[in-house]
Order: structure tokens, then C-alpha cells, then sequence
């Protein structure tokens, strides 16, 4: 007997070891490292807009609708309603259960209603291993998959595996594909009667398949299905109502395709990042969407017989710096205009769409106010000649007539005083990206001589709605991460868009209202039509064009972007889709200062007329007018007297220098011409418009080309005599050139003199270029 009882104990000792090794062996199997159990798979992503309609849902690598979904990111009840409908003891069995199998053949014999033996790990195995579980075979291979998924993975981890493979019908995988393909939305934004459908589907996918109306097998397996959620869940009879309505879902057929070049942005990027997070929430704003593509559309076709084809647009939120709106060609379907392209990447000339930053940053630089008078008379910068865009010229401006109308002498005039940073540092701290050097621009750059994108050019001037801070434009629902530097003073990008609010619009010839501040360009060649500006909260900027780069006269800024520009303005408005700008406080140092309307200086005596001007505080420039002299008029001749006399009366006239006075006279403008009597008090002495104070002068060694002199003299001075480190060069009027070849690189002092000795002297440099 003793040693029956000693053989016994030893076998239940032998059973324990056993069962503890197994049992050693399965925690090792859970705790040794091993990968994801969804590793590898091909996933789909699913691109949804701010209001989170469904934009795009792509197939995955092998041509499936899956998309990825962690178990903690679905709503409770749906993997709750799916282990209630397939598997009520998922939890408490090991992979594979065997009374369901018993359960499942005797049906299967008795010829009773079918009904399914495989637990979801079972279900599981099968399609992660592509097990043909139709024969007995399949069947035990299928089981021994099951329990070693069971064996190596977490209960959570086996029901999220399922959930993101079950079959929905067709190509569509998982409940993640299924809630976007059948109810366009995300499967967090899921109300029950939906997930109750859903839950009932992978059992037969075919038979309960969901189209564009739910089939009567649907139907009748979620009305099963929400019997037994009600004995579970006897509080949510409130869903009673619900479940009676119709069940409304759509297919695979109608799956959007919206915004593409925004969306193949988004998509390039989570390509690039190796990102394989399924759901993408772009930043756009579908109503501003379909805004921006109707009014190009329409506009296009309207003007068919322009043979403008094509189109660009982006609409940025300047609070926030996201893309609203983005049309990257006018129709993305037609190859004949490469339609794929998106057009808001790409590189082009700017023309005139930078003149608002140089402007910027010379009153930043104390160089003018906005009522600077700037001179757009003929002029040379060294071996470059600007003109402007109609061939004319119109004398003394104020600097903001001169950036609205678009005057290229000078904008050129005005950049060439910048120092650093000048329009090249700008552009460069501005991430303008694959520039050239400074030396290959020079001042052409001022005209649009380098190339800028959409995207580049609308986060400048959303910079200037955000007071002269630059930030990034970002494509996402969610904020970027902050990008920012300052480009500007507050003071000066405040007045820099109070200037382009001016702007008159060219179907009524007044300012927008609500304010619009604006600014065209067309590039050399007649090769793109440009529109950029701020309104409300938006940054908004249009491109038309060829992307093949083919110039057509009709690519005029003015004339064809401007107003499809100011459309989209006022259509986004109609529709109410303009919040309004940002409450922001007047910058604290700016003043409102009176100056004579004629000088832009402060008002003298003789001043006839002041007019208000914004100034920077300790920046913008000081200077007492000196352009108004009292002459004496004979009251009978109307003849210029030059003392006063008994039949004389007492006029204030305008003394401007001689080249302004001899384009006044070009132009048939009145001009009373007071040097008859002798030189004024001021103003008087020769004072040199060429070379440039503080510009390095370039000498090329293959074709030199002489250096223009060019000054002007009030007065009486008929002829100015030009030296060069004290030698006689040549010798003009005022207003006329002296072409002079330099012997080479070097300090050179130039002198200008008149008759009367009064003279005026510049430094220059002189480098050698290839």
C-alpha cells in the first residue's frame, strides 16, 4: 500500500513539473520580444477635412480598404456588440472552443440553422495566415494557429487584430475601412444602430453586404443582434426609435475624391515619414474648398477666349497659418494643362508681388513714410535700366502711390538704399529656398528676377497680418509646431498693408470694403499673372499661367489675376466664410504726423497743403520741406517777375530739380520755372542720382560696360562738369548721362560741379566679374 501511495505522489509530482514547465513555457512565449501581431501589414489612409468629411480613402498595397485602428481609439460597444454576435467567451477560452465546435457540427447534421464554430482567434488565424479551413485539416491547422496567437498575445491584442482584418465585403478589411466606406465617417464618430451593423456583417459578408441601401439580411441579423444587446444593456432601449428607421449607407463606388492636391500633399508626406497611422486630418475647410474651385472654374471658361487655360490658388488662415483652400491646377483630370501638377509648389517669377516687402523693410530702415515722395523719372543703376510696365514715367510720387500703382523706378531706386538686410536677406530668412547668389539677382530681383512659390509668397504675406512675424503654413488639422521669426517690425508691416488697402479695385476704382489689401505681378515674358493680399483672416494668393511656361499677352496681373482674385474674395464672403480679422492693438510706436502733400517733408510756411502721414517712431525720416519758394507775378503779363513791383502779385511755386522739370515739360504738365531769377537759397547745388551711394559698383572683364553719371541741379545751372578722382571726364546738362569706362576694380571718388562751383562728391567701388 506504502508504495502505491509513494508511486502516486511521484506521478502528481511528475503532472505539476509538467504543468509548470508548460506553464514556465507559455509566460515565456508571452514575455519573449516578438513583433506586433498586425507587423508588416499593407495599410489605407483615410484623409478627412477640419469638419471631418472624408476627402480620400486609399487602397493599401495590395489593393484593400484597411485601415489601421488601436482598440482604445474604437467607441466601447463596437468590439463589445462584435463578441456578442461572434464569440461570448472570447475571454475565457484559450483560442479555440470546443462546445462551439460540437455546437456548430451538430447543426451542421441536423440541417438546423447554420451556425458558426470558430472563436475570433480562430478567425483571426485564418486570414492573418491565409488558412483554407474548409476540410478537416484546415480546420485542426486553423485551431493550432489559434492557440498559438493565444499563446504569444494579449487578449486586447487578438480582438484589435480582428477588428482591423474582419471581412466587410468586397476589398473592404476591418471595421476602421468599414465605418468610412459605408458611413463616410471615422469609427470613433460611429452612433449604435451603425456599430450594431457593422458587428453582424463579417459573419456573412456576402449575403449581408452594405450598399447603397442596407440588404434585408442586414437588417435581420442587427435586429437579433439588438435583442441580445438589450438584455445586456436594458437602459439603452432609448436607441428603440433608431433602430426602426432606415439603416442609410453608401459604397465603395461613391468613396469622394475631393481637394486631390492638397490630399497627394498629404499623402506624399506620411509616404516620406513612413508614417503608417491610417487616419489624416487635413487642414482645409470643404465650403472655402468648393468656393475657390467654382469661381476658377467658372472664370476659366468665362475667359476661354483669353487662351489662359490654367489656374493656382491657395487661401491661408493667418491666425493659425492653415491651408483652407488649395487648388493646385484648374482641373486635375485634364493631362492637356498637366492637371496633376500642383501648381502651388511650383517655382515661377514673382514680377511685382515682392515691391510690398521692399517697402517693408526701407521703413523699417528709416528711408521714407508712406507720403515719401520718390522720383520715377528715367534712371540707371549701374549697367541695369529699369522701366516701368506702360513705358512711362510720371515724376514726383508719394511711396505709397508708387507701391500701389506698381512703379518699377522707384521701387528699384528704393531697394538699392537698403542696407542689411536687404530684399536678398529677406527673402532668404523668409525659407525662400534654392536662390542663387546675391551677385547673380542684383536689382533685378526687386522686378521678379528670382522665383518664389505659392506657398513661399503666401506665408510673406500672411507675415504681414501677423505683424512681421514669419511662420510655416501647415496642411493638418492639427497645429504645426511653432516656426517663427520676425521679418519686419510690427510698425512696419502694420503700414505696409494699410498702404495696399489703398489699392483701388479695378471693377470700381475704390478700396475694398471690407478692407482688401492686394498687390498684382506679371513676370517677363508675359509668362504669369499674379495676385496676392490679405483680407479678414485670410492670406490669399492666385496664379494663372502655363506650367509649360508659355507666355500669352493676356498674362497681365491687373488685368487677369486681380480679378479672379477679388472674386474669390467676395464670393468667400457672400457665403459668409470670412470669420474677420484678428482684433489687434495699433502698434505702439506708431504716430500720425502731418507733411506737405507736394515734399513729404514737414510743412514749412510756403507748404499750401498737409496731408497725414504714418511715422515709426525714432525711424522714419525728419526733414524740414524746402520745396515751395514766393515768387512774383505780373499781374498784366502773367509773366515770372522777379522782384516785387507795384502790378505784382506774390505766387508759392514748386522748385523741383531739373530732371523732374524736364520730364514735367515732356509730360505737357504747367511748370513755372523760377531759375530765371537766379538760384534759390536751397536746393541749389548739383546733387549726383548715379552711381548709387553704398552699392558696389560690378565690372564685367569679358564686355565692360561704362558706369552712367547722372545729376541734377536746381537754379541756373545749364552744364555740370563731371571728375574722377579729380579728372575732368565729360561734361551735361542736368538730367543727361556721362557714360565713363573705370580703368579697372577699385576706390574711385566721383565729383560733380557746376559753374558755379557749388559740387557734390560719392564714394564707389568697383569689383571684376567674369
Amino acid at each position: 500500500m506504502w508504495q502505491g501511495l509513494r508511486n502516486l505522489a511521484v506521478r502528481w509530482r511528475r503532472r505539476a513539473a509538467l504543468c509548470a514547465l508548460a506553464a514556465l513555457g507559455m509566460v515565456a512565449l508571452r514575455v519573449w520580444p516578438h513583433e506586433p501581431l498586425l507587423a508588416g501589414q499593407a495599410w489605407s489612409h483615410a484623409v478627412h477635412a477640419s469638419g471631418g468629411e472624408l476627402l480620400r480613402l486609399t487602397l493599401a498595397a495590395d489593393q484593400q480598404y484597411r485601415l489601421p485602428l488601436r482598440l482604445a481609439d474604437m467607441p466601447a460597444a463596437l468590439p463589445e456588440a462584435v463578441l456578442l454576435y461572434e464569440d461570448r467567451w472570447f475571454y475565457w477560452h484559450p483560442g479555440v472552443n470546443p462546445l462551439a465546435l460540437v455546437r456548430s457540427a451538430w447543426a451542421s447534421a441536423t440541417g438546423t440553422r447554420r451556425q458558426g464554430g470558430s472563436t475570433i482567434t480562430m478567425q483571426l488565424a485564418r486570414r492573418l495566415y491565409g488558412i483554407d479551413s474548409r476540410s478537416v485539416g484546415g480546420k485542426l491547422q486553423q485551431a493550432a494557429a489559434a492557440l498559438w496567437i493565444e499563446a504569444r498575445y494579449s487578449k486586447r491584442e487578438i480582438l484589435e487584430g480582428y477588428l482591423n482584418l474582419a471581412p466587410f465585403g468586397g476589398n473592404v478589411e476591418g471595421v476602421g475601412a468599414a465605418s468610412v466606406v459605408y458611413f463616410r465617417k471615422s469609427a470613433a464618430a460611429l452612433v449604435l444602430p451603425e456599430m450594431l451593423a457593422l458587428a453582424v456583417i463579417p459573419q456573412n459578408p456576402r449575403q449581408r453586404l452594405v450598399g447603397d441601401a442596407a440588404p434585408l439580411a442586414l437588417r435581420a441579423a442587427r435586429a437579433r443582434l439588438w435583442q441580445l444587446w438589450q438584455e445586456r444593456h436594458p437602459d439603452h432601449r432609448r436607441w428603440q426609435a433608431d433602430m426602426q428607421l432606415p439603416l442609410h449607407t453608401q459604397g465603395r463606388a461613391s468613396l469622394p475624391f475631393l481637394a486631390p492636391h492638397l490630399v497627394d500633399l498629404l499623402l506624399r508626406e506620411q509616404q516620406q515619414a513612413q508614417d503608417v497611422q491610417g487616419e489624416i486630418d487635413a487642414s482645409l475647410d470643404l465650403s472655402a474648398q468648393r468656393v475657390l474651385e467654382r469661381v476658377i472654374g467658372d472664370y476659366l471658361r468665362a475667359r476661354a477666349d483669353s487662351g489662359v487655360a490654367n489656374a493656382s490658388a491657395m487661401l491661408v488662415d493667418t491666425s493659425t497659418m492653415q491651408v483652407r483652400a488649395l487648388v493646385g491646377s484648374a482641373d486635375y483630370g485634364n493631362a492637356a494643362i498637366a492637371g496633376q501638377v500642383n501648381g502651388t509648389l511650383g517655382r515661377r517669377s514673382p514680377g511685382s508681388t515682392l515691391k510690398p516687402f521692399i517697402y517693408g523693410l526701407a521703413l523699417d530702415q528709416g528711408l521714407l513714410h508712406p507720403k515719401t515722395v520718390l522720383r520715377d523719372t528715367p534712371s540707371a543703376f549701374g549697367a541695369f535700366t529699369p522701366e516701368n510696365f506702360d513705358g512711362r514715367f510720371v515724376g514726383p510720387l508719394p511711396a505709397e502711390d508708387a507701391l500701389i500703382r506698381s512703379r518699377n523706378v522707384p521701387a528699384v531706386a528704393v531697394a538699392a538704399k537698403l542696407s542689411r538686410p536687404d530684399l536678398y536677406d529677406f527673402l532668404q530668412q523668409a525659407g525662400v529656398a534654392h536662390m542663387d547668389t546675391r551677385e547673380h539677382y542684383g536689382l533685378a530681383l526687386v522686378l521678379g528676377g528670382g522665383e518664389v512659390s505659392m506657398e513661399e509668397l503666401v506665408q510673406m504675406y500672411a507675415m504681414l497680418a501677423n505683424g512681421g512675424q514669419w511662420r510655416a503654413v501647415t496642411y493638418r488639422g492639427a497645429a504645426a509646431p511653432e516656426q517663427q521669426r520676425r521679418l519686419l517690425s510690427e510698425e512696419a508691416a502694420y503700414i505696409t498693408l494699410d498702404m495696399l488697402r489703398r489699392n483701388p479695385r479695378p471693377d470700381t476704382a475704390a478700396p475694398g470694403q471690407p478692407a482688401i489689401a492686394w498687390k498684382t505681378g506679371t513676370s517677363w515674358g508675359f509668362r504669369d499673372a499674379w495676385t496676392a493680399g490679405v483680407f479678414g483672416r485670410y492670406a490669399l494668393v492666385v496664379w494663372l499661367g502655363n506650367f509649360d511656361g508659355a507666355g500669352n499677352p493676356a498674362l497681365v496681373g491687373v488685368d487677369m489675376a486681380a480679378p479672379l482674385f477679388l472674386r474669390i474674395v467676395d464670393a468667400l464672403r457672400a457665403e459668409r466664410l470670412d470669420p474677420g480679422p484678428v482684433p489687434r492693438a495699433l502698434p505702439a510706436d506708431l504716430r500720425l504726423v502731418d507733411v506737405c502733400a507736394a515734399s513729404g517733408d514737414l510743412p514749412d510756411q510756403a507748404c499750401p497743403r498737409v496731408v497725414p502721414s504714418w511715422f515709426i517712431a525714432g525711424k522714419s525720416p525728419i526733414k524740414r520741406s524746402t520745396l515751395h519758394r514766393q515768387v512774383w507775378i505780373d499781374k498784366d503779363k502773367g509773366t515770372l517777375a522777379c522782384r516785387q513791383g507795384p502790378n505784382t502779385v506774390a505766387r508759392t511755386v514748386e522748385a523741383w530739380s531739373s530732371d523732374v522739370q524736364q520730364l514735367m515739360r515732356q509730360a505737357g504738365l504747367p511748370l513755372r520755372d523760377s531759375s530765371a531769377c537766379g538760384p534759390s537759397d536751397t536746393d541749389s547745388a548739383p546733387r549726383i542720382l548715379q552711381p548709387l551711394r553704398g552699392v558696389r559698383h560690378l565690372l564685367r572683364t569679358a564686355h565692360p560696360e561704362p558706369l552712367l553719371l547722372v545729376a541734377q541741379a536746381a537754379g541756373e545751372a545749364r552744364e555740370l562738369f563731371w571728375f574722377v578722382d579729380g579728372a575732368l571726364v565729360g561734361r551735361a546738362a542736368p538730367g543727361e548721362t556721362v557714360a565713363w569706362k573705370p580703368s579697372g576694380p577699385g576706390h574711385y571718388t566721383v565729383r560733380v560741379a557746376d559753374s558755379n562751383g557749388q559740387a557734390d562728391t560719392r564714394e564707389i567701388e568697383i569689383d571684376l566679374v567674369p
